[in-house]
């Protein structure tokens, strides 16, 4: 790797600010991957002290997607589960989107989760929040999979459209929904995301959606 020509801290805040110039968001440890690769070796705490000397601040992003709009006149439906345990495979199969950031800008990942087993029964990760999302979810699962009892969402407008209920009526699947403003009455799929989020997003930074798929 190639060392800085100049050492002083103010030719290294150049550099910073070039990384920033294009990616204002990043902090101190996503600067430091950058740099190296364009091939500078700097030290990721040098950086850290520089862009705190210089008031280098990276700049949080304002917008946090919503994933749910439940504010829509498509038919709704009844939470069939909220007291209903889980008591096999198949059972009820929980399912919801939630976001992840690039540098780009997000993507979105819609799962279908088995309560009972814990096991991810269909998922799609997509640049659109769009129904075609969600049922590519339901497709997959439905493909390696016996239909669920029940599947249990959100009241958003992706699952209450008409051709993705459609699909769950022909499959004879019984549509549970929390009701709206409620996400702890699909507490499943909210532990996964939390979870996935933790153990794999954060430590991760995706450049692209491929890089994230994969």
């Amino acid at each position: 790797s190639k060392e800085p020509e100049d050492d002083s801290d103010y030719w290294i805040k150049d550099l910073i600010e070039s990384v920033l110039d294009d990616c204002s968001f990043y902090g101190y440890r996503k600067v430091a991957k950058e740099l190296r690769k364009q091939g500078w070796s700097i030290n990721k705490k040098r950086i850290q002290r520089i862009m705190r000397r210089f008031g280098l601040i990276r700049k949080t992003r304002k917008f946090k997607p919503n994933t749910t709009d439940s504010n829509h006149d498509l038919p709704k439906y009844p939470n069939l589960v909220q007291n209903l345990k889980p008591s096999y495979p198949n059972h009820i199969w929980a399912a919801d989107i939630t976001y992840i950031g690039l540098p780009s800008g997000y993507c979105y990942l819609a799962s279908l989760i088995d309560v009972f087993t814990k096991k991810i029964r269909g998922w799609s990760l997509m640049k659109t929040l769009s129904e075609e999302l969600i049922t590519e979810a339901l497709d997959k699962a439905l493909e390696s999979n016996p239909p669920p009892v029940y599947h249990h969402s959100d009241q958003g407008s992706q699952y209450c459209s008409i051709a993705y209920t459609d699909k769950l009526k022909k499959a004879g699947v019984q549509i549970s929904m929390s009701a709206k403003g409620e996400p702890t009455q699909n507490p499943y799929a909210e532990s996964f995301f939390r979870t996935l989020k933790v153990e794999e997003v954060y430590l991760k930074e995706y450049e692209t959606i491929d890089d994230a798929r994969k």
